[in-house]
C-alpha cells in the first residue's frame, strides 16, 4: 500500500481558520482545537516521513497506523466544512420586515445549535485522534526507522551490462555523443569537456553514458565510473573513483580517510592525468559540487559526463545532452527483436516489421504506449513473449498499461525505477503528481486548469504572508517538468507551456500508487468500486455510458465526493440535453465548477448559494449572461468567461478575484471599467475593447498586483489607441496588446530597473527606434518578444541592429511590419531558438546595398533551431525573390543546428512554404 498524506496539509490550515476566523465557539473549544492542531501536526510530520518510502520498504503496522490517519484526516476535513458552511449561512442571514424581531431570536437558536454541534464534534475528532495515536503506541508503529530488510537487487544495474549488441539505436546516439565530448577524436590539450546527459527515467542514460565509456576509454590515461544514487555516500564514491583509476588503490577502501583527505588525493592523482569520469544518476546539485571538488582541470585534457532526470541539475552542472526518445522505426526493431528474436532474418539483421500480419495494429497502439521509452518497450515485449500470438492477448496486455491494474514482475521492476523519482519529490509534489491519475491518457493537460484545482483540492498551502496560490502551484508545475515526470507541450508561436500531458508509463506508476493510497478511484470500464474503501475522489473517463450504470448500482454511499464535493470538473462532457443544472446550489462545499464546452445555455441562478467557490470555468458554451447571483460568490478567485458572455454589473464586490478573462468592454457596458478597479487582488486581466475610454487607463492604474494584462481590439476597431499614460506595476511578468491596440512609441517604464520581472511582451508600437530595441534587450527576465511596428513610419536606412550581450534570456522572437530584415552580432541572443521574421524583398535589397551582401547574422545565434521567414514580394521579381530565398536557405544550412526554414510568400501570384 503507498502511504499518501491524505488531506492534513488543508486539515491543519482549516483548523487555523476557525481559531481566527469569524466563528464564535463555545468556551473550552478554542483549546482543544489547539491541541488537536499540535497533536495533527506531529502526526503529519510522521506521514510525509512514510510517506517518503516505497512501500516493501514499510512494516505492515506503519502503513495500517498511515492509512487509519489518512482517513481519518478526510474526515476531519469534512466535518470543519461542514460547520464552516452552516456558520457562513447563519452569519449571512439577512433580516427585514415586521418579523424582524421573531427573525433574529430564531437566528441566535440556530447559532447556538450551531456552535453547539461543532464542539460535539470536535470532542469526537479529539477521541478518534487521540485514539489512533494510542494504537500507534500500543503496536509499536516504526515509523520506517526499524524494519530489517534485505538489500533488493536496483533493476537500473542490469541496463550497465546488457550488450550493446542487445540495444536498438545506441550506436548512432553514441557517436553523436562522442563528437560532443571529442574535439576530432582528441580532448584538447589544456581543456576538459562535461555533458550531462538528461531525461525522463527509463530513456536509456546510463546504457548511453556506459556506450561511450567502453568506446572511448583506451585512449586515456585513468577512468572511473561510479553511480550517485538518492543518498550518496560521499566518503564511499570517492574511494570508488580511486579505486578504479590505479591499481595502487586496491585497498583504499580498508585505509581510515575523511572526505577531505579523499578529495586531496583525488586531485592530486589527476592533475596531470588524462582522464575520463562516469558520475551516473545525479538528483541534487549540491552532491555534485561536492564530487567537482576532488576533479581538477587537467593539462592533458578530461572528460566528465554525467546523468540525472532533472533539467535543473543538467544546466547548473553544464552542457545538457537532452537523451532523445527512439524514432518510431527503431522503437518498432526493439519490440520485434525482444519478441521474435531473430525469426526469418540473419543473425544481423533487424525485424522492421511485424512478422505477424495480424498484431500490427495492435503492436502499433503499444508502441504510441512506449512513446519511444527504451525502458517501457522492453517491459512490454517481456509481457508480450509470454502470451499467445493472438491481437485479443496483446490487446488485453495493451489496456492494462495506464491504469496501474498490471502486476507481472516486468512492469513491476518498470515502476520501481520510476518510482525512484517518485519518492526522491516532497511530500507536496508527490500530491500533486497523484492527481494526473484523474486525467485519462493521451489527455492534454491546461496548465491553468491544473494549477486552479490543485488550489481547490488544497494541495497548495502558502507559509508566507502575501503569496499568491498560483505563482506557488505555477513553481510545482515547473518543478515537475524539471524532474521529467510530466512532459510540457509548447505554444505553436513560441516556446511558451499552456499545456502537459503524461507518459503512459508514468501514468501507470501513478494510477497504481493512487489506487493502493485511496487518492482517487478510476471508472474506466476497467477498474471497480472498492467494496470497503470510501471514494476520496472519483473519476470517470473514456464518456462509456455503461460507466453511469455502473455508478447506480455499486454502493453510492461509498462515494464521499458527492456529500461534501469540492471539486466538480464537467469540462467537455454534452450537458446541451436538459440535465439539470439548479442543483448544483446544494453543493455548498464546492470549490471548483469546470463547465467549460458543457453545451450549456444558462446558468441557474441558484449558483449564487455556493459561498466557497473558488473557481468557476464557463468557455466555450452557449451562454449569452452570467446570472445577476454571481456576485454574491465573495470567495471567486477566478473566473473564466468568454467575449459573448455578459458579466452582470456587482462584479466589483468580488474583492477576491486573482484572475479574469475574457471580458468584452463595449459602449453597452462601461460602467464595468469602475469597477474593475475595485479588484484590487487581479493578478491576470485579459479584455477586448470595442472602441476606447479614457477611464481604462485609470482602471488599469489601480490594479497594482497585475502580473499578466492582455489588451486587444474587438468588432473591427484596428487602431485604438491611448495606453501611453498607462504605467505598469512593478512585478508585470506578461505584457500583450495586440490586434489594433498601440503604443505609440516604446513606453519609458518598459526598462530594466522599473519591469525587472518582465518575460513576455506581444506588443504594437507605432513608430521604434534603435535606442528602443536596445533597451528591449537589457531587460533581463524577457524570454518571449512578439512586435509588430507600422514600418511606413521606420527612417533607418541600415536597418535595425540586435547588439552583443543584448537579450540574455530570450527563447522566442517575432518582428513583424519591418521593411528592412533584423541583424544580429556576434553574442546576441545566446538562447533563442525560435526566430520569425517579416520583412519586405525591396528592405532586404536596401540591406544588401548598404553592407555589400546580404547576411542577417543568424550563425551567431548559437541556439537557433526554427526559422520562420515572411516575405512581402510587392515590387519584386520573381529572379529577386528566388535569389533572396537561396540567400536564407544557406545561412540555416551552413548553422551548426541546422535550423528548420519556413518561408512564407505573399503579394506573388503562388504562395508556398519551405
Amino acid at each position: 500500500m503507498a502511504v499518501v498524506t491524505g488531506a492534513l496539509p488543508s486539515v491543519l490550515a482549516k483548523l487555523g481558520d476557525l481559531l481566527i476566523g469569524e466563528y464564535k465557539l463555545q468556551k473550552g473549544v478554542k483549546g482543544e482545537i489547539i491541541f488537536l492542531k499540535a497533536e495533527l501536526e506531529s502526526m503529519k510530520g510522521a506521514l510525509e516521513k512514510l510517506s517518503s518510502k516505497p512501500a516493501d520498504e514499510l512494516d505492515i503496522q506503519d502503513k495500517i497506523w498511515a492509512k487509519d490517519l489518512r482517513e481519518l484526516s478526510y474526515d476531519i476535513e469534512d466535518s470543519i466544512d461542514t460547520f464552516m458552511v452552516r456558520g457562513k449561512a447563519s452569519q449571512s442571514a439577512k433580516l427585514h420586515g415586521i418579523r424582524k424581531f421573531i427573525d433574529r431570536s430564531v437566528g441566535l437558536f440556530r447559532k447556538a445549535k450551531i456552535r453547539h454541534g461543532i464542539a460535539t464534534e470536535i470532542r469526537d475528532i479529539k477521541s478518534r485522534v487521540v485514539e489512533v495515536h494510542e494504537r500507534r503506541r500500543r503496536y509499536d508503529v516504526s515509523l520506517g526507522v526499524d524494519k530489517p530488510s534485505t538489500a533488493a537487487v536496483d533493476p537500473r544495474l542490469f541496463s550497465q551490462y546488457t550488450e550493446i549488441e542487445e540495444l536498438v539505436g545506441i550506436v548512432e546516439t553514441r557517436d553523436e555523443l562522442i563528437n560532443i565530448v571529442m574535439e576530432e577524436n582528441e580532448v584538447p590539450i589544456q581543456k576538459g569537456k562535461i555533458v550531462t546527459i538528461v531525461g525522463f527515467g527509463g530513456l536509456g542514460k546510463t546504457t548511453l553514458a556506459h556506450a561511450v565509456f567502453d568506446k572511448i576509454r583506451p585512449g586515456f590515461d585513468c577512468c572511473a565510473s561510479v553511480s550517485v544514487s538518492q543518498t550518496p555516500d560521499l566518503k564511499k564514491l570517492l574511494k570508488g573513483i580511486l579505486y578504479q583509476l590505479d591499481k595502487k588503490y586496491e585497498d583504499i577502501n580498508e585505509k581510515p580517510l575523511d572526505e577531505g583527505q579523499l578529495v586531496n588525493e583525488l586531485r592530486k592523482f589527476l592533475r596531470r592525468k588524462r582522464y575520463f569520469i562516469v558520475i551516473d544518476d545525479i538528483w541534487d546539485i549540491s552532491v555534485w559540487r561536492m564530487i567537482k571538488c576532488a576533479l581538477p582541470h587537467s593539462d592533458a585534457g578530461y572528460i566528465i559526463i554525467t546523468t540525472t532526470r532533472n533539467s535543473d541539475v543538467a544546466e547548473k552542472v553544464g552542457s545538457p545532452y537532452n537523451m532523445k526518445p527512439l524514432s518510431q522505426n527503431n522503437s518498432r526493431k526493439l519490440l520485434y527483436k525482444r519478441i521474435f528474436g531473430n525469426e526469418g532474418k540473419d543473425n544481423n539483421e533487424d525485424i522492421e516489421k511485424c512478422p505477424d500480419a495480424e498484431l500490427t495494429e495492435v503492436s502499433e497502439r503499444i508502441l504510441k504506449k512506449c512513446a519511444g521509452v527504451p525502458l517501457a518497450i522492453i517491459t512490454m515485449a517481456s509481457l508480450l513473449a509470454c502470451k499467445p500470438r493472438n491481437k485479443m492477448d496483446w490487446y488485453e496486455v495493451c489496456n492494462c498499461i495506464g491504469t496501474g491494474l498490471e502486476n507481472s514482475i516486468d512492469v513491476e521492476n518498470m515502476r520501481k525505477i520510476l518510482s525512484f523519482s517518485y519518492y526522491n519529490m516532497p511530500s507536496h509534489l508527490r500530491t500533486c503528481l497523484l492527481y494526473f491519475s484523474v486525467f485519462p491518457e493521451d489527455y492534454k493537460i491546461e496548465k491553468h486548469r491544473l494549477i486552479w484545482m490543485w488550489i481547490a483540492e488544497g494541495f497548495i498551502q502558502c507559509e508566507k504572508h502575501g503569496e499568491s496560490l498560483f505563482d506557488l502551484g505555477e513553481s510545482y508545475f515547473n518543478e515537475l517538468i524539471s524532474r521529467s515526470m510530466i512532459q510540457p507541450i509548447h505554444g505553436y508561436n513560441n516556446d511558451t507551456i499552456y499545456e502537459c500531458r503524461v507518459h503512459d508509463m508514468v501514468l501507470d506508476l501513478i494510477c497504481s500508487l493512487s489506487s493502493e493510497g485511496n487518492f482517487v478511484t478510476i471508472l474506466n470500464g476497467t477498474d471497480h468500486i472498492p467494496p470497503s474503501n470510501t471514494i476520496r475522489r472519483l473519476s470517470l473517463q473514456n464518456g462509456k455510458e455503461h460507466l453511469s450504470e455502473t455508478l447506480e448500482t455499486k454502493r453510492l454511499q461509498q462515494v464521499r465526493s458527492f456529500q461534501v464535493l469540492r471539486v466538480l470538473d464537467l469540462q467537455d462532457c454534452d450537458l446541451s440535453q436538459g440535465y439539470g443544472l439548479k442543483y448544483l446550489g446544494n453543493q455548498f462545499h464546492l470549490r471548483y465548477l469546470g463547465l467549460c464546452g458543457t453545451s450549456i445555455a444558462q446558468l441557474p441562478e441558484e449558483i449564487g448559494s455556493l459561498q466557497f467557490l473558488q473557481i468557476l470555468d464557463v468557455r466555450r458554451n452557449k451562454l449569452s449572461c452570467l446570472p445577476s447571483t454571481v456576485v454574491q460568490l465573495k470567495h471567486l478567485m477566478c473566473l473564466y468567461t468568454d467575449l459573448s458572455i455578459r458579466v452582470p454589473n456587482g462584479i466589483g464586490s468580488l474583492t477576491r478575484l486573482e484572475e479574469m478573462s475574457e471580458l468584452l468592454i463595449d459602449d453597452s457596458n462601461m460602467d464595468i471599467l469602475e469597477e474593475l478597479g475595485w479588484l484590487s487582488e487581479l493578478r491576470v486581466l485579459r479584455i477586448a475593447l470595442g472602441g476606447w475610454n479614457n477611464n481604462l487607463v485609470e482602471c488599469l492604474g489601480k490594479l497594482q498586483k497585475l502580473r499578466e494584462l492582455s489588451v486587444w481590439a474587438r468588432g473591427g476597431q484596428t487602431n485604438i489607441g491611448g495606453l501611453d499614460a498607462w504605467v505598469a506595476p512593478r512585478h508585470l511578468f506578461s505584457l500583450s496588446t495586440r490586434w489594433g491596440c498601440w503604443f505609440s512609441t516604446l513606453p519609458a517604464w518598459i526598462n530594466p530597473s522599473l519591469v525587472p520581472d518582465l518575460s513576455k511582451i506581444f506588443i504594437g508600437i507605432r513608430v521604434l527606434q534603435q535606442a528602443d530595441l536596445d533597451i528591449l534587450g537589457r531587460l533581463p527576465a524577457l524570454c518571449y518578444l512578439e512586435m509588430q511596428v507600422e514600418h511606413e513610419d521606420l527612417g533607418i536606412p541600415s536597418g535595425f541592429l540586435v547588439g552583443a550581450d543584448s537579450f540574455p534570456c530570450l527563447l522566442s522572437c517575432e518582428f513583424r511590419g519591418f521593411v528592412r530584415p533584423v541583424l544580429f552580432q556576434q553574442g546576441a541572443m545566446p538562447r533563442l531558438r525560435t526566430l520569425w521574421s517579416w520583412f519586405s524583398v525591396r528592405g532586404a535589397r536596401e540591406i544588401a546595398n548598404s553592407y555589400g551582401g546580404l547576411d542577417l547574422g543568424l550563425m551567431n545565434l548559437p541556439s537557433l533551431q526554427k526559422v520562420s521567414v515572411g516575405l512581402d514580394c510587392n515590387g519584386a521579381n520573381d529572379e529577386e525573390v528566388k535569389e533572396l530565398r537561396a540567400v536564407l536557405s544557406h545561412g540555416t544550412k551552413i548553422h551548426p543546428n541546422r535550423p528548420r526554414l519556413w518561408i512564407n510568400r505573399k503579394a506573388v501570384k503562388d504562395t508556398d512554404n519551405e
